[in-house]
């Protein structure tokens, strides 16, 4: 499983998350909400130290991952973060 982000995402969480160098966020399992791949769940995003990291992505000095526990969710889909113009703020999309 891998974590992409796209230059704009990444503007946007450095930007609205205030996010520094060395700083982590975390996409985590929320119970509710929708989803193309889990009913009844749904993506969310913290910023926050790790606990037990199962995939890190870094960029820009910024480090984005998921959590071991939070895995299953993505059946083995990867995560692509792009930036939607429409709402100002993250697009997530999962491909095989």
């Amino acid at each position: 499983m891998q974590i992409q982000i796209t230059d704009r995402a990444a503007e946007w969480f450095q930007t609205e998350m205030q996010v520094q160098e060395g700083d982590y966020i975390r996409f985590y399992v929320r119970y509710g909400g929708s989803s193309p791949i889990q009913a009844g769940f749904s993506l969310g995003v913290n910023r926050e130290e790790p606990f037990d990291i199962g995939v890190i992505h870094k960029q820009n000095g910024i480090n984005y991952f998921i959590e071991e526990r939070d895995l299953w969710y993505f059946n083995g889909h990867n995560l692509f973060v792009d930036y939607d113009d429409q709402s100002d703020g993250p697009l997530y999309d999962y491909k095989k």
